[in-house]
């Protein structure tokens, strides 16, 4: 008994405490330090749509069973107080719990951070079998009667593990950078421009500053050297003596982060400095388990490259959009940058901060972002997620939010049951350079209306909630209500719009190529898509990489390889050609100069580093690689490898836990998995695929 005992004791041990707080309490409270460090030359711009807050008080409990006493070690971000068996103890760092049953109850506040707790002992310790609650002890029925006595729901946690590294002081990594040139510019004589040689993100680092000097950063040469309009600028000032810290070792590092591949910096009067460097910040990968690309086509090969690096900048603490100018979380950026990392890093925890960022709190006050087709995307992505990890851990999690989420989105539907955006609603869709009306009931939104009511009927099932059958039949009432609304069986296309109880026959690819994307579209529909609208020049043609992501995915289905490789080439190719070092938020190949650097009406608006232009890593990894999951989490998985006009392919798709390798010529096709069981299909051929062994077919 007493050997049991003792064996029990080594194996909680071996697990190790970590800290804990209240579920998405850190994503909200790290999301509004993320979203508030955009400036425009200098004044702080905070993003336009409400933010919550971390619960400041939050309740931590669990039972143990103790054969013996232990004594206990407690860390607190916040003021505490601890009960054992709901006798407060008089406070202190360390506790003896005694040997028998007990119930240990921490409460913890804290205005500044998230309520965070880290217990160390023998066999009681902090970790996610702990129970949380803020304290949400009453509810008030229609009656006016008080039910319940208090809601615990799972803590979260993640990996800080140690005792000095709680959660507050989560950072991203650093490592210092050189610039590869320093000039001084014709005309410019009192500054110097600095190089640091492509787009970076990062904290410029000025030794030996003494005095005053105005720093001008730019995604380009003329932005920098633009100081009246370029997007951001700092005024650094450090005198010998003022014990400033950031003079502490003769060094001044900017307060905050900016995205600049060039920097230009004026001094002022005598002011004087020795050098200039800076922090390049980033978020770590396991190179061992990231997603990789090369083909017979060196041109494909380099855009491979900077979209995996424009993917790599944009990942921070959250997925963001574009590293100048907004550096906001978004919920459409967001869901593109997820399936791009599913085959370049396959970070998950980034995936889930970022969607649980954007969900906020409950009560539901306004769409995601203000836009009501960023809601629909933030139900999609949670789908994409479980397709991805099978993690029902997480959707479970979510479930709750996302009922009371899609209960504000029902509430808002019109007459019709379809959405329909209301006077605080922002109608987004796409930036477009043909007139198109976004008020009225929207085709586009009401299929991605569809494919949100499927995924909560598919969490319902996930999570054995009663609702699924529900959700289930509103989706396809929803489905059956598009095709008899929108569909035109003259035109073989779905019309754009309902205006004021018109029907507006205009045709965009928005609506038509969702439907295909979403399997509104039958197939004999599909075929018909694809003539009448996909592949008709006729139809308004799509400028930006955003909208571009799904009109490439929608050829791809349509098996037009050859013709999208070529659209990747002249696309992203000629933002190489216009001297790229990361993809852009939009591109026209009719602009010439620094009209590529103009957006939103402002001579350097644009953002030439945009999670969104990053598509090739997605578009090269499922559908020229060719690997999908077939069920959740790669459990089982399909190869369809396609060599389009290329005379070899090879690459590497994360997993959940592995790799799939890919290996592509004239005569054969190789795999290897490490996980799963998967099929090769190539033609009418068929192989299995087992993990840990390659799969070779000849062709």
């Amino acid at each position: 008994m007493q050997a049991s005992a003792n064996s029990q004791k080594l194996i909680a041990k071996s697990q190790k405490p970590t800290w804990i707080w209240y579920p998405g309490d850190f994503e909200i409270w790290l999301g509004n330090i993320f979203n508030n460090r955009r400036t425009e030359r200098g004044a702080m711009f905070p993003p336009f749509w409400k933010q919550d807050s971390h619960y400041v008080t939050v309740e931590f409990s669990k039972a143990f069973a103790l054969d013996h006493g232990e004594t206990i070690t407690i860390a607190v971000e916040g003021q505490f107080n601890f009960a054992i068996d709901g006798k407060l103890q008089f406070p202190a760092k360390e506790y003896t719990i005694p040997a028998g049953k007990h119930k240990l109850n921490v409460k913890v506040w804290n205005q500044a951070t998230p309520p965070a707790l880290f217990i160390d002992g023998d066999t009681i310790h902090t970790d996610s079998s702990w129970l949380a609650t803020y304290e949400d002890k009453l509810w008030i029925d229609e009656n006016g009667v008080a039910h319940g006595s208090g809601i615990y729901v799972p803590v979260a946690s993640w990996h800080f593990d140690a005792i000095d590294t709680p959660p507050s002081q989560f950072h991203l990594e650093r490592k210092e950078q050189r610039p590869v040139s320093a000039t001084i510019p014709d005309g410019f004589p009192a500054g110097v421009l600095y190089d640091f040689g492509r787009e970076t993100f990062g904290y410029l680092k000025v030794n030996g500053l003494k005095g005053t000097v105005r720093v001008y950063y730019g995604e380009s040469r003329e932005e920098a050297l633009d100081c009246d309009h370029c997007e951001t600028l700092d005024v650094l000032s450090c005198s010998a003596g003022d014990g400033l810290s950031c003079c502490v070792d003769s060094s001044f590092v900017v307060a905050s982060s900016k995205a600049f591949r060039f920097v230009y910096i004026e001094k002022e009067n005598d002011a004087s400095y020795t050098d200039v460097l800076m922090d390049y910040e980033y978020a770590p990968f396991d190179t061992q388990h990231s997603g990789s690309f090369r083909c017979s086509d060196d041109e494909i090969n380099r855009i491979w490259d900077v979209a995996a690096y424009t993917m790599d900048l944009t990942t921070r603490e959250f997925f963001m959009d574009g590293i100048k100018r907004d550096r906001w979380t978004w919920s459409g950026d967001a869901i593109q940058s997820y399936l791009m990392n599913y085959y370049l890093r396959f970070d998950t925890e980034c995936v889930k901060r970022t969607i649980r960022q954007l969900r906020g709190k409950d009560p539901v006050t306004a769409h995601v972002n203000t836009i009501m087709d960023y809601t629909f995307y933030w139900f999609k992505s949670i789908h994409d997620y479980y397709e991805y990890t099978s993690d029902v851990t997480f959707v479970r999690e979510m479930w709750p939010r996302m009922v009371t989420l899609m209960d504000y989105v029902e509430g808002r539907l019109n007459g019709q049951g379809m959405g329909e955006g209301q006077p605080d609603d922002w109608i987004f869709v796409d930036w477009v350079d043909f007139p198109m009306h976004k008020r009225g009931t929207l085709a586009f939104e009401q299929i991605l209306l569809m494919k949100a009511m499927e995924t909560m009927a598919l969490c319902a099932e996930l999570v054995g909630a009663a609702q699924a059958s529900g959700y289930r039949v509103k989706a396809e009432a929803l489905r059956k209500k598009i095709k008899e609304t929108f569909w035109s069986d003259e035109l073989k296309a779905f019309f754009h719009a309902i205006e004021e109880g018109t029907l507006n026959r205009q045709i965009t690819k928005f609506p038509n190529m969702f439907a295909i994307l979403y399997g509104l579209a039958d197939e004999e529909e599909r075929r018909d898509i694809m003539q009448s609208v996909m592949l008709n020049r006729d139809i308004p043609a799509i400028t930006t990489p955003y909208m571009r992501f799904y009109e490439l995915e929608t050829l791809l289905i349509d098996g037009h390889h050859e013709q999208v490789l070529k659209e990747i080439r002249d696309y992203w190719g000629g933002m190489l050609r216009e001297g790229a070092t990361s993809f852009w938020e939009k591109y026209n190949p009719e602009e010439s100069g620094a009209e590529h650097l103009a957006m939103y009406g402002r001579p350097y608006g644009k953002s030439l580093c945009h999670a969104w232009g990053a598509s090739p890593v997605y578009l090269l990894g499922k559908y020229y690689l060719g690997v999908r999951p077939t069920k959740p989490g790669y459990e089982e998985f399909e190869v369809r490898p396609n060599l389009s006009n290329l005379e070899w392919i090879t690459g590497d798709v994360p997993t959940p836990n592995g790799i799939i390798h890919v290996e592509m010529n004239r005569h054969e096709i190789k795999v290897r998995a490490t996980e799963g069981r998967g099929t090769l299909y190539y033609g009418d051929q068929q192989l299995s695929i087992e993990a840990g062994r390659e799969t070779v077919m000849q062709i």
